[in-house]
């Protein structure tokens, strides 16, 4: 790889820095506009002005914003998250258990729905304008246009309510057999499968048909180059990059769609625990669960670039 590769990727990981840093900004100044004094949550209705404001001073809510936000950005620097308001306890001790049973969650959907979405891309582009074409397109497009609240409630009616196979609720605990594992993650893992999926499958068939209309490609056609060796040969390892930025543009909809699966399902997940967070004003826990939403998708668009920057034959 030549110096201008590294500069652009250099140049790539920046972009995701300084990014970062006006993402912390925003949160702060979003949670800090909140409705709410979240010292009078604290306390009750019932609180005297004097212990509210006994409170506000302890908390150092009273401080300057400027100064409360430089200190979080730098607690964040450190591996400090601070300390929640209405646990009163580390916010990593409360994150790290949920973030863990959300990176099963987002673990268990991206291993079931990547390969089917690939697989099922790529046929797409080979078969462009067959019969199967045409249905899978018209497939994902209806699947795209229903929102994941839908398809969370068409599955507990269809798989809990009416044929009864799968509990209502999903509770993350220690899987004993591989059909328990199924019963924990079907129902969330189906919903957020069904958006993602549709997603990578849409913009991979798109990718791969851009490359199979290559001249390249075109030349090992007219040499009587197999089907599959076009394919394998020619059209995928230069499409590597566009596939990989429609695999981490999907799963970055899981950030979106795992908070509205959390709290249909009662999942107890990092999503959950931040929807808990807001009806309590906890200030540290909000910003520390919107931050590492965040930095995930981030890394998953950064990832992206950087793949597509190696991956592009005019700049090797």
């Amino acid at each position: 790889m030549n110096s201008f590769v590294w500069s652009l990727v250099g140049g790539r990981l920046l972009v995701a820095l300084f990014t970062l840093v006006v993402v912390a900004f925003t949160v702060f100044c979003a949670t800090a506009i909140l409705p709410g004094d979240v010292a009078e949550v604290l306390l009750g209705q019932a609180a005297t002005p004097e212990a509210v404001a006994g409170l506000r001073a302890a908390m150092h809510l009273n401080d300057p914003a400027l100064l409360r936000f430089v200190r979080w950005l730098g607690g964040l620097a450190s591996g400090d998250l601070g300390r929640s308001y209405a646990n009163n306890m580390p916010v990593a001790q409360l994150i790290g258990p949920r973030l863990l049973n959300s990176l099963k969650l987002a673990g268990v959907t991206t291993l079931f729905s990547v390969p089917i979405a690939l697989a099922l891309g790529v046929s797409a582009a080979i078969l462009r304008g067959s019969l199967f074409d045409r249905l899978l397109t018209f497939g994902v497009i209806a699947v795209i246009s229903v929102p994941e609240f839908m398809v969370a409630t068409s599955a507990v009616l269809l798989f809990a309510v009416h044929l009864k196979w799968l509990p209502a609720l999903s509770v993350a605990r220690e899987a004993s057999s591989f059909l328990d594992l199924l019963r924990i993650f079907a129902m969330p893992v189906i919903t957020l499968a069904f958006v993602i999926s549709a997603q990578m499958i849409r913009m991979t068939r798109a990718a791969m048909i851009e490359t199979l209309d290559t001249p390249y490609v075109e030349m090992a056609r007219l040499k009587g180059a197999s089907p599959a060796r076009i394919v394998l040969r020619h059209a995928l390892p230069n499409a590597l990059g566009p596939i990989v930025n429609a695999v981490a543009l999907s799963l970055s909809y899981l950030l979106g769609g795992v908070i509205i699966v959390e709290t249909i399902f009662n999942y107890p997940g990092i999503a959950k625990l931040m929807v808990d967070a807001v009806s309590t004003r906890d200030l540290p826990l909000i910003q520390s669960c919107a931050m590492i939403f965040c930095l995930v998708y981030l890394l998953l668009i950064t990832m992206a670039d950087v793949v597509a920057i190696l991956s592009n034959p005019r700049l090797r």
